[in-house]
């Protein structure tokens, strides 16, 4: 008698405890009477921190008929999505229940976001991808609109909607165009394909639809649009989740794509990702400028250093999928201290966002101003702070790649892009002093103390990053 041979589950131990964990928690939500937002919330980090452990003791391999695989890239990544999920969960925790946010389904939400990133991170097959991309997307456009009282946040998740469920279209008819031509929608099997057969002209055109889905998913141009106004439509702490995690987890998959999937033609998408990097470094470097909007800044400013992180992949070596690990590592940890201040900026009558609030900031608080002044060198790329050194092993895989042109746009993307940044600091020295704001609450003061350290001191746990990303990069050759 036949037996059903059980798939070995456990490279996707840390997946199946975040969807089993989704599950209880909403029936936590939905059957207890009294408000379980908080505790709901509590539960979500931790099992966020639980999964993050899982990560780093599951053995690797695939599972699932190889349609989900658990590599060094694979492990490194989930690790940044996890614990960026984790501290962008926890800094909405004070304006939640200073606003009145008390809705449950909010954490679950996030918690079934973050499970969709980390299938995208290991899927092996197109079919996988597309699965956790939705799963992921989804669960972001809900959130995005979850303060219904709001006509702005309302607008910000529609347009998040209809934007997104384009750009999966478009992704979807990219992977079939891929799977017409090639009659696999595995990675390898499409790479062993293009490898020994050439790459048709079909599956050249079906690469450039997903790079449009996946150009989307990181707010890259020319698919950025949706960016500033979810950005600043969004309540803040949803918006701090935004700008994290969800673009390490699609970065990750695009890298994933274009290694196993597509390296055999590696030259046709070499031009389309070295087009998307400039236009993203160059819009990203200008368009701030004129932003009085510190949320709408932060988008651009988003749009810019996925640009600057493109020109790692834009490479096609090892060397450059090492830079974008450590470039999206180091994006994670200043975006997230920068939104701690922000959302630390509430004054009696509420929470301002217009970057003129920081007015003489350096008087009323100093050791925020220092730590947002450093934080914002760092976006700029001023060294010895962590941007620089993001910035640097990107460009410096650009340039072993002989990417030369790439890279001298880059850097002179990077010079633009420090004006806005200066200005936001030059207000909080030199300007006169406003209102001070509210003492922060301790989950945003600590944020901002790690990160701003992290920044500051990069230098010294430079090595060993380096060499971690190094593995992980190394598990795609």
């Amino acid at each position: 008698m036949l037996q059903p041979a059980v798939p070995d589950l456990m490279p996707a131990l840390p997946e199946i405890v975040l969807a089993i964990g989704a599950m209880v928690l909403l029936m936590q939500g939905v059957f207890r009477r009294d408000d379980t937002t908080n505790l709901l919330t509590g539960l979500t980090i931790g099992l966020f921190i639980v999964a993050l452990v899982l990560v780093l003791l599951v053995p690797g391999g695939t599972t699932m008929n190889g349609a989900f695989v658990m590599d060094e890239f694979a492990r490194t990544m989930k690790v940044l999505i996890f614990g960026s999920a984790a501290i962008a969960l926890s800094l909405g925790v004070d304006f939640v229940q200073r606003e009145g946010y008390g809705r449950f389904e909010l954490p679950i939400l996030l918690m079934l976001a973050t499970l969709g990133m980390s299938m995208m991170v290991s899927a092996n097959t197109l079919i996988a991808l597309y699965l956790g991309l939705e799963l992921q997307a989804l669960a972001l456009y809900v959130t995005a609109a979850i303060n219904r009282d709001s006509a702005r946040a309302a607008e910000a998740g529609l347009k998040y909607f209809v934007l997104g469920a384009l750009s999966s279209g478009m992704l979807l008819y990219g992977a079939s165009l891929v799977y017409g031509f090639t009659g696999h929608t595995e990675f390898g099997a499409i790479a062993e394909t293009l490898g020994t057969g050439g790459v048709p002209v079909g599956v050249v055109f079906g690469l450039v639809f997903m790079m449009a889905g996946f150009a989307f998913k990181i707010s890259a141009v020319p698919f950025h649009m949706w960016t500033p106004d979810v950005y600043e439509g969004a309540p803040t702490p949803i918006t701090a989740f935004f700008a994290a995690a969800p673009k390490i987890a699609a970065m990750a998959l695009l890298v994933r794509v274009a290694i196993d999937a597509f390296e055999p033609a590696t030259r046709e998408w070499q031009q389309v990702l070295s087009f998307i990097a400039i236009a993203s470094m160059v819009l990203g470097a200008f368009a701030a400028i004129g932003q009085n909007n510190i949320k709408r800044l932060m988008a651009y400013s988003s749009i810019g250093h996925m640009g600057f992180a493109l020109v790692g992949l834009a490479a096609g070596t090892q060397a450059g999928v090492q830079g974008v690990v450590i470039y999206m590592a180091i994006y994670a940890a200043m975006t997230l201290g920068t939104f701690a201040i922000i959302l630390s900026m509430r004054r009696t009558n509420g929470m301002v966002e217009d970057i003129s609030e920081l007015s003489g900031l350096a008087r009323t608080n100093p050791t925020q101003a220092f730590f947002l002044a450093m934080l914002l060198f760092s976006l700029a790329g001023i060294p010895p702070l962590a941007g620089f050194f993001a910035k640097y092993f990107v460009f410096l895989a650009a340039i072993e790649a002989e990417l030369y042109v790439l890279a001298v746009i880059g850097v002179l993307a990077s010079v633009v892009g420090a004006v806005y940044y200066l200005r936001i600091i030059k207000i909080m020295y030199f300007d006169d002093p406003l209102e001070a704001f509210e003492p922060a609450a301790i989950e945003l003061r600590t944020a901002t103390l790690a990160s701003g350290l992290f920044v500051v001191f990069f230098v010294l746990v430079a090595g060993p990053i380096t060499a971690w990303a190094g593995r992980a990069a190394a598990s795609l050759f």
